[in-house]
């Protein structure tokens, strides 16, 4: 079965534990999904119970063998949430619709996890850890969000994949086309969220407008800025990584087998958020190298390495 996009995602930017482990699982068990003509959709939601179960597994973390089932619950998971894509990339299913319910799945899969710990502390400490719990959840959310909007862009702009909303903050407006009222909610929400992502990321709408702009006005670029936007860009995406829902899973099992996951969640409001000012901060800096090359015209029509096909890895 033959795909425009290749199944897996770009190898340069691939987290670890994703590039080794967890995608590795995913791409068996797409073979078997693809046979049995399972929707992606139906993959997500598939994960989604896993990670309800997982928190309930974690609601009775004191008990190790309830810390391990909940560990486990979230590794298959995980390998759902790379499965769903992959098979959508596959037999070609993708969909705006599907991007959104995988975000969904996602949050409610950490929603459970972060409601199981939080029961079972409040029990030992009270209900102010709920506090601590819904701030933890908000900074998860505001960090995974920027770590998403980072691989979009590289993906939009080195690859020159499908991204509806760098396409529009790199376009000038158009009339909107007409659509059903339930797509047209559905593309609103997208389109809020995806600009939420940008504006949290530190990504900004100057910057795709005037590397759009440097396109335009020259075309013999076209070759020459993916080339660019690569060299400076992958290896921050590696460290944007360090914010990726793998080593969150990690960290949960962590603290809960040692009894103390409330030590998590402290972390996840200072430590994680702490990074991603870091991350955000060190974002711009690239941002402005890639548009010195461009304001000093030092790009030329790029050429491969050897060994480069100048097409995503996996392809």
């Amino acid at each position: 079965m033959q795909t425009a996009e290749p199944v897996r995602r770009a190898r340069e930017i691939e987290e670890f534990t994703n590039l080794h482990f967890i995608h590795p699982i995913a791409g068996r068990l797409v073979v078997v999904l693809a046979r049995l003509h399972i929707r992606p959709n139906a993959v997500s939601l598939a994960g989604m119970a896993f990670g309800v179960l997982a928190g309930v597994a974690y609601a009775n973390y004191g008990n190790p063998l309830c810390a391990i089932a909940g560990f486990v619950l979230m590794i298959a998971w995980h390998v759902m949430d790379g499965a769903d894509g992959q098979l959508a990339r596959l037999t070609q299913a993708h969909s705006e619709t599907g991007k959104i319910l995988d975000g969904i799945c996602d949050y409610v899969t950490f929603a459970a996890v972060y409601v199981g710990l939080a029961t079972a502390l409040g029990r030992q400490h009270g209900g102010w850890v709920w506090c601590v719990v819904i701030a933890a959840g908000a900074c998860h959310a505001m960090q995974a969000a920027a770590y998403e909007a980072q691989r979009e862009e590289y993906n939009f702009w080195r690859w020159g994949r499908k991204s509806t909303t760098l396409m529009e903050l790199s376009a000038p407006p158009r009339p909107a086309a007409a659509a059903a009222p339930a797509q047209g909610l559905l593309d609103l929400l997208h389109g809020l969220y995806g600009r939420l992502q940008f504006l949290i990321s530190g990504g900004t709408l100057v910057f795709h407008q005037r590397v759009a702009a440097a396109l335009h006005a020259r075309p013999e670029l076209a070759g020459a800025i993916p080339q660019r936007y690569r060299e400076v860009f992958a290896p921050m995406i590696r460290r944007w990584s360090v914010l990726s829902s793998n080593y969150r899973t990690l960290g949960i099992f962590i603290c809960a087998l040692a009894n103390a996951p409330l030590y998590y969640f402290w972390f996840e409001i200072i430590g994680f958020s702490v990074i991603m000012v870091i991350l955000i901060s060190r974002q711009h800096a690239r941002y402005a190298l890639f548009f010195k090359g461009l304001d000093t015209a030092e790009l030329a029509p790029a050429t491969c390495a050897p060994g480069e096909t100048g097409r995503p890895p996996g392809s």
